[in-house]
């Protein structure tokens, strides 16, 4: 959501390996009709669930299979909740993040065949007002460009207008594109971001002349049936089967408070469970084509020319090589399509996508030519979960022989995290201690501006210093002096485990010329995008 850490960047695209199934016996918490497929005898669904939930410290799971246009499996593991024994179901709602994009371009994909856009008309054709940095990039953006993340944006820049829960509006968010610079040149290489997906939502509610969420509504749920999936946060009422957000704090899982995020819907925004994802994977994989209704009549939400085009590469994605225990997860081919991550995997294509929110990861794998859909939601920030029951899953439905991906991907990811517990410590052991402030604790205080963000204010409380972003509540936290004029962000709410460096630049003449940040540890989610702020003072009036 291609991964920085085993929780980072996995976010939205979630993609840094596929992972295989092993499953015959079917728990009691199945929602779905009985499995029609049958699946390798030597594998146990329920067993590699239990012990995934156990190894990654995930409270609870829920999994849906299709093979073949039937459902085979719409199951729940664990809790909805820690302290609440209500078990996850195939009814139990998941916010799934990003996995909302493929919504998105599907949207998109209906539009260009009712004669309403073509995929490479001009952005501006259909916004006039939208802007990029670069008036060329502006002039130039197309449909496409919206969701082939090549735009020039950097790694998920811009997204602290929306995450975690802010007061822009997304009209705000996307005036505000125009003053984020670009890390590199126009299409040039792939960088994950979501601001634009927000555009293309934006493009969709336009035509429609109704807000996304009521058009994702009309155009794809009712028809698909996917009638307990919604669009909104504010939808979800007390008794509802909907699934609570975890997060690690102090690296334990524990339940947070959700993350609406209304501001980013075209981006994010649907929450769904095991059974409908289960209705949408097969119409995905019947390339848009509904369930015959009565009468035998054919009815399609895209054409066969749409499915083509989402699943195209579009750019090219960078492949790493693995560490030697998951060499055989490594692809031959990884690109981006329009709303999807295109890569092979035992020599079939496999169309895919994570999503991540506070509290939530997902995953959705397609293999058009096995007729197989795989998702796995989880209500816990847990990267490597999601790839250990990938592969399992994968294994077991195209006859590939049982690999411990579990076990195999617990110790790599163990080992990736103790490395960086041990460089952020080195960080620390290293430091300058003896270092003081250049200035006095008050000279820090006053307002703070970014070109696209907006303000951020520092404060003195006591004997400490208090930064607070003006537009997001929960960004709030006590600046500890780290070394020289470099400060440490710890914010107070410990489950985003995204604290900062602060490091203020001075004038000759010892006033403050700016403050940059970045996050102190490389696990932290990509989109505290801190170090593409760029904070100056902000002048008082005479």
């Amino acid at each position: 959501m291609m991964q920085r850490s085993s929780s980072g960047l996995l976010k939205h695209i979630a993609g840094a390996v596929l992972i295989a199934f092993c499953g015959a016996g079917l728990a009691t918490a199945q929602t779905a009709a009985a499995p029609t497929t049958a699946v390798a005898p030597a594998y146990n669904l329920d067993a590699d669930v239990q012990r995934v939930l156990k190894t990654f410290d995930v409270p609870g799971i829920a999994i849906a299979v299709v093979k073949d246009g039937k459902v085979v499996v719409t199951q729940g593991f664990g809790v909805r909740k820690l302290g609440d024994p209500t078990p996850v179901d195939g009814k139990t709602l998941f916010e799934i993040a990003s996995n909302s994009k493929a919504f998105t371009a599907a949207g998109l994909a209906m539009l260009v065949d009712q004669g309403k856009l073509n995929w490479d008309d001009p952005v501006i054709k259909h916004l006039p007002d939208f802007r990029m940095y670069d008036s060329y990039v502006t002039a130039e953006m197309t449909v496409r460009d919206l969701l082939t993340h090549r735009s020039g944006l950097g790694l998920g820049a811009g997204d602290l207008m929306w995450w975690p829960t802010t007061t822009f509006t997304s009209d705000e968010i996307i005036h505000n594109l125009r003053y984020i610079k670009p890390a590199t040149s126009f299409r040039n290489s792939y960088a994950y971001d979501n601001l634009l997906y927000i555009v293309a939502g934006k493009i969709i509610a336009q035509k429609s002349g109704k807000d996304w969420g009521t058009t994702m509504r009309e155009w794809i749920l009712d028809p698909v049936g996917m009638t307990a999936t919604t669009t909104s946060l504010a939808a979800h009422t007390a008794g509802m089967n909907v699934s609570a957000p975890h997060s690690k704090i102090n690296g334990k899982a524990a339940v947070v408070k959700p993350m609406p995020v209304a501001n980013a819907v075209g981006a994010v925004g649907i929450n769904t469970n095991a059974e409908d994802i289960a209705r949408w994977m097969n119409v995905l994989l019947d390339n848009g084509r509904l369930p015959t209704g009565a009468g035998g009549k054919e009815v399609r939400l895209w054409s066969d020319k749409q499915a083509r085009e989402m699943w195209t590469a579009q750019t090219p994605m960078t492949i790493s090589q693995p560490k030697p225990p998951l060499a055989a997860t490594k692809p031959n081919f990884m690109a981006y399509g329009l709303g999807f991550q295109l890569r092979d995997y035992q020599g079939k294509l496999v169309a895919m996508h994570g999503g991540a929110l506070q509290g939530f990861y997902s995953r959705v794998l397609l293999v058009p030519e096995a007729k197989l859909g795989i998702a796995i939601f989880t209500n816990a920030e847990s990267g490597p979960s999601l790839n250990a029951l990938q592969y399992r899953l994968l294994d077991g439905y195209l006859g590939v022989a049982p690999t411990d991906w579990i076990g195999r991907i617990a110790d790599i990811a163990n080992e990736a995290s103790a490395k960086e517990a041990a460089r952020v410590k080195g960080e620390n052991t290293s430091r300058a201690k003896a270092s003081k402030p250049s200035l006095a604790l008050r000279e820090y205080e006053g307002e703070y501006e970014d070109a696209w963000y907006g303000k951020a204010t520092i404060k003195r409380a006591g004997s400490k210093l208090v930064m607070s972003f003006a537009r997001t509540p929960d960004l709030t936290g006590e600046m500890e002096h780290f070394q020289h004029d470099t400060f440490i962000v710890r914010w107070k709410e410990r489950n985003f485990n995204a604290d900062a460096y602060a490091t203020f630049s001075l004038e000759p003449d010892g006033s403050i010329e700016r403050l940059r940040m970045k996050p102190v540890s490389t696990e932290t989610d990509f989109s505290y995008d801190f170090q593409d702020l760029m904070f100056t003072p902000v002048k008082k009036a005479k």
